[in-house]
């Protein structure tokens, strides 16, 4: 494998005693997912609670609940060693598969995606849970070959891969497969794949892009939101490309309005009156933008940065190469949702309903995010065991 250095510290007394790898735990990350987390609740009741008394809690009851069993399922992950996870790797994978194929079969449908599971009030997104699948399967098999992948070895590493993407395509789900994309490529780099292969697969990745928005298989509102992007000066077009100009401009209205220092807490009126849409979930970082302004949206950016470099130093410091490409895999899940998400707020980056970590509203991301963050922190504090 290239470009990460594996820590191989022989420390006798902590293989005597494994309680003592709790004194390894990364608590500057925690704190930094900590803080997001509680920014994202308030600023998820911001923009759910209503211009007026009697205010809606409901929303933010539940992404409350979303967090606290988000931070249970990464505490339950880091009590497990990480090495036996890369035992059980491929049967995650299998589920992941079958979990995907049953949505497209009895999972509900939801502006034009057909990407979830009904649970009484409560939705499950199997795409999102994929991503963990993707990651530990990919990392497994990587880490079998130690570094030397042919081109047999690299087909085999794209076979695992494009199963669970090709099922979320059929959805479809346009966001999701560009975050498996981002994950894919940035494991493959680091897992020693030969430069020419990496090109080969991004020219396939680019004559596959135009493929799927000539075939169809997106639904009417994503091609709108990518024609948007491309005309943001003159959008035209159906009333769903008009629909999703709209929610850029308010969006960027939100952001520009918020200045240096934002107009406070609750007072901002885009936020306050529902202008933008989708804001408790796609659009979040408005809401932090309008209230908080520069200095708030910048101190949340710092706080999220804080979180990819620790993710990146715990890649540095893994003990073998299966904890540092899962490590790899998160840190590339993080970077391209936050890039994308916050990208697209401003106009820089088409709106593909991709949800910012730790603050989009939403079970599965929150889960999601939180179980992710629990490998990394597993592999973190067993860097010498």
């Amino acid at each position: 494998m290239t470009g990460i250095a594996l820590s191989r510290r022989p420390v006798a007394s902590l293989r005597r005693n494994p309680a003592a790898a709790w004194r390894h735990l990364d608590v500057t990350l925690v704190a930094a997912i900590g803080a997001v987390s509680a920014l994202g609740l308030v600023m998820v009741f911001s923009a759910s609670r209503g211009a007026t008394p009697p205010y809606d809690y409901s929303f933010a009851v539940k992404q409350l609940l979303f967090l606290v069993i988000g931070a249970l399922v990464m505490a339950a992950i880091v009590l497990v060693d990480y090495r036996r996870v890369r035992d059980v790797a491929p049967g995650i994978y299998g589920v992941t598969v079958f979990l995907l194929a049953a949505v497209l079969v009895v999972g509900s449908r939801r502006k034009g995606t057909q990407g979830w599971f009904p649970l009484g009030p409560f939705q499950l997104q199997p795409s999102e849970l994929a991503k963990l699948g993707l990651i530990l399967a990919v990392a497994w098999l990587a880490s079998q070959f130690g570094g030397d992948v042919d081109l047999r070895r690299f087909v085999a590493l794209l076979l695992v891969a494009a199963v669970p993407m090709g099922l979320v395509l059929l959805q479809p789900d346009l966001g999701t497969m560009l975050v498996s994309a981002a994950i894919v490529g940035a494991m493959l780099l680091m897992s020693g794949v030969k430069a020419r292969y990496l090109a080969l697969l991004g020219l396939a990745g680019v004559v596959s892009i135009g493929v799927v928005l000539k075939s169809g298989a997106l639904d009417g509102y994503q091609k709108d939101r990518l024609t948007v992007f491309a005309q943001q000066d003159s959008p035209t077009g159906l009333d769903q490309s008009r629909t999703a100009a709209y929610n850029l401009e308010q969006s960027k209205i939100a952001i520009g309005s918020g200045g240096l220092v934002g107009k406070g807490l609750f007072q901002g009126t885009q936020t306050r009156l529902g202008n933008v849409p989708e804001q408790r979930t796609d659009f979040i970082f408005t809401a932090v933008g309008e209230q908080l302004g520069l200095v708030g949206a910048g101190g949340l950016l710092a706080l999220l940065s804080l979180i990819v470099w620790r993710v990146h130093r715990s890649a540095q410091l893994a003990r073998d190469e299966f904890g540092s490409l899962v490590c790899i895999g998160v840190m590339a899940m993080f970077v391209f949702q936050i890039f994308e998400n916050v990208g697209m707020t401003m106009g820089i980056m088409p709106i593909t309903g991709i949800p910012l970590p730790f603050m989009s509203y939403g079970g599965s991301a929150a889960v999601t995010s939180f179980a992710a963050m629990g490998l990394v922190l597993n592999v973190h504090m067993r860097r010498f065991t």
